[in-house]
């Protein structure tokens, strides 16, 4: 959100306060309080009829400090708040003889204030600055008609990338971007995004959480074009500076805060095959595509039924189809007897025909209007209303439902949708402010069905395939990257987005293999493939049209096996890499700039990324075949044809459709088993 117009003026029908100077310091038990009026006090009098800014520096964890600014003290700490962890850390805090400066620091992370002449605040790492808070960064500001906003700027050097934000599709790098942090069901062609979370990581080495549940709005470079701005509503702003080192450094910081990733199943990281949204099928089809893909010698690891496994006008009720699925513990068994693991799809969507909906209003777990009526829509099935787990007896009754299917054989969930939650006339079990509740209800649908999943499957065993999250969502993985086209400028789009996700704390990541809305041409089905084969988790899945290999022609039958199979023997490799992500929060997927931020050439790259450490992957977006990458400095191998190639430059290659982008670093072990060495 912009306040200002221009340099020198802001917008019509807003004022703008910010703080002249510090007043005075305290230093209390584990905490430095700065109180700055708005103006300069030459005088008594100038105390007088003007709002003083408090700036509170705390320290959560070693490295990292969080900052509290507040204009009135009493209003009140909205509800919901993110789930952050803490560890035992004694501030050191100091006032400078000469009453100059005082600083607050928390491991090699320090914050030197200003207390004489003009705000300003530093945030520096072993003595280094990363950024700063200047004299026009904080601002209260009152905007006409609506609730006051609390701002922040802090400084942009030259040179610098931001990154995160969660999941989305746009430029991945932000600078010049503005950002609501704001889940929507937008599909992967819209700035809008299903995984907003309010954290971006720096090239130089710090990380930023905006600590409020609610809409953050970022201007990144945008508004101020040497700072990111971020406001929030409200009469206070918290957010945590993550200390310097490296990029993969501070996602381990911020992910000791926010939480990691459990492990996941090693039978996750094979390929999944879905019954695609709205095509016809029935357990003779599922069975026929389960059949034609062992035929094939492709290896499957789960089938996943999607919306129509159970009745149209009834979701979520839970109960099988009887026209197309009569026995469905029968079909279950049939899939596990041969080898698979069976997910399906559920949402948090109740819809007025399903028998939960009449069973969830009478017991008060649905989300209610502010006369007490149930909260309805027509807006996806008819007369829905939305669980409400901000009531744990509503939270438990959901997971019980869901025991039943867990019964019957299923071993996962794709747990759908979570953006389209209202603000407007609502009123939550717990009080909950709806405008902050809004991101924060995937989380709480998602933990419920996780630790359900970890309750009945064991800790390590537990897997949901979640589209919507917000900040700490990493904790319930995993997620895909949700509604795109079948073309290569969408696969582009949906790299773009996992690549700002995994910048953001999260651990794991997929796609629909293919695009989503509409069929692809062979070729690009062909090209998606092999990029989605070499991704954290790999699904097959559609909206309209199926994506079993052998409708596309015979040689995406050839390049499916192919890339299944080097899939299947990476695996060792996949997962110590997985291992890395559950101890230190580093992404299996990651870009360029994660892994390699001493490399100036690294920093902008998007269109190709790292898979672990040690395998670098460009995907094919042409037609033609050709690729343009590059290759950080040392020895690289193509995990295919072989080649060994020189880095510290760029390469222009042309791969038929068996072939991508793909090298590993030299001597690796993800290279030794790609030739099929021993794991």
């Amino acid at each position: 959100m912009k306040f200002t117009n221009g340099y020198w003026l802001v917008r019509d029908g807003v004022t703008l306060q910010r703080p002249a100077e510090v007043h005075d310091a305290e230093i209390r038990e584990g905490s430095l309080v700065l109180h700055a009026p708005v103006t300069r006090i030459l005088s008594r009098g100038d105390t007088l009829n003007k709002p003083v800014i408090t700036i509170t520096f705390t320290a959560p964890r070693p490295d990292v400090i969080a900052v509290q600014i507040e204009h009135f003290a009493g209003a009140k700490q909205s509800l919901p708040r993110y789930e952050l962890f803490s560890e035992q850390v004694t501030p050191q805090i100091t006032i400078s003889e000469d009453g100059q400066s005082a600083e607050f620091t928390s491991g090699r992370l320090t914050a030197r204030a200003a207390l004489r002449g003009p705000w300003h605040v530093d945030y520096l790492w072993d003595g280094e600055v990363l950024t700063s808070s200047t004299a026009r960064s904080i601002g209260y500001a009152q905007v006409e008609g609506e609730d006051p906003y609390v701002h922040e700027q802090l400084s942009l050097d030259v040179g610098e990338h931001i990154y995160g934000l969660g999941e989305r599709f746009g430029a991945f790098v932000k600078n010049g971007q503005s950002v609501d942090i704001w889940n929507a069901d937008g599909g992967t062609n819209s700035e809008q995004a299903y995984k907003n979370v309010p954290f971006y990581l720096s090239s130089r080495g710090y990380g930023v959480l905006v600590d409020d549940a609610g809409p953050v709005s970022f201007e990144v470079g945008s508004e101020n074009v040497s700072a990111t701005q971020f406001s929030v509503p409200g009469e206070r702003l918290r957010y945590e500076v993550f200390g310097g080192g490296t990029p993969l450094e501070v996602i381990e910081r911020y992910t000791g805060r926010s939480g990691r990733p459990p492990a996941l199943p090693e039978w996750s990281y094979g390929l999944w095959l879905s019954t695609s949204f709205t095509t016809d099928y029935d357990e003779e089809t599922v069975l026929s595509f389960v059949d034609g893909m062992a035929e094939r010698d492709i290896p499957l690891t789960v089938f996943h039924f999607d919306c129509f496994w159970m009745r149209g006008f009834h979701w979520s009720d839970f109960v099988w189809d009887p026209a197309t699925f009569p026995d469905p513990r029968g079909l279950l068994a049939k899939l596990h007897e041969r080898g698979l693991k069976v997910c399906v799809w559920i949402n948090p969507y109740i819809a007025q025909r399903s028998a939960l909906f009449a069973e969830g209003a009478e017991k008060g777990y649905l989300l209610r209007t502010e006369d007490g009526s149930v909260w309805q829509t027509d807006l996806w099935q008819a007369g829905m209303g939305l669980v409400d787990f901000t009531n744990p007896e509503a939270t438990a009754w959901y997971q019980e439902k869901l025991e039943a299917l867990l019964d019957d054989g299923v071993d996962a969930f794709k747990t759908d949708f979570g953006e389209r939650i209202p603000t407007d006339g609502v009123v939550w079990h717990d009080g909950s402010d709806p405008l902050r509740e809004h991101n924060y209800y995937a989380s709480q649908f998602n933990q419920a069905v996780f630790e359900l999943l970890e309750r009945r499957r064991g800790a390590g065993e537990a897997v949901v395939f979640a589209r919507s999250a917000t900040a700490g969502g990493q904790r319930f993985p995993l997620h895909w990257g949700g509604d795109c086209e079948s073309t290569y400028v969408a696969m582009a789009q949906s790299l773009r987005g996992g690549l700002s996700l995994t910048s953001s704390g999260f651990g794991f990541w997929s796609h629909d293999i293919g695009g989503f809305e509409g069929t692809p041409d062979p070729t690009v089905f062909k090209r998606w493939v092999a990029f989605g084969l070499l991704s954290s988790h790999s699904r097959l899945h559609g909206s309209n049209s199926y994506r079993v290999p052998w409708l596309f022609d015979e040689e995406a039958v050839d390049v499916m096996r192919e890339f299944t199979q080097l899939k299947q023997r990476l695996l060792p490799y996949l997962l110590s890499a997985a291992e890395d992500a559950t101890r230190t929060g580093a992404p299996l997927m990651r870009s360029m700039a994660l892994q390699f931020p001493e490399d100036p050439a690294c920093r902008p790259l998007d269109t190709q990324y790292m898979l672990g450490p040690d395998v670098l992957v460009a995907p094919v977006f042409r037609d033609s075949g050709r690729v343009e990458f590059y290759l950080p400095a040392g020895d690289w191998v193509h995990l295919i044809d072989g080649e060994e190639a020189r880095g510290g430059r760029f390469l222009d290659r042309t791969y038929d459709v068996h072939s991508l982008g793909v090298f590993a670093r030299a001597g690796s072990r993800a290279l030794e088993l790609a030739r099929g060495g021993a794991a």
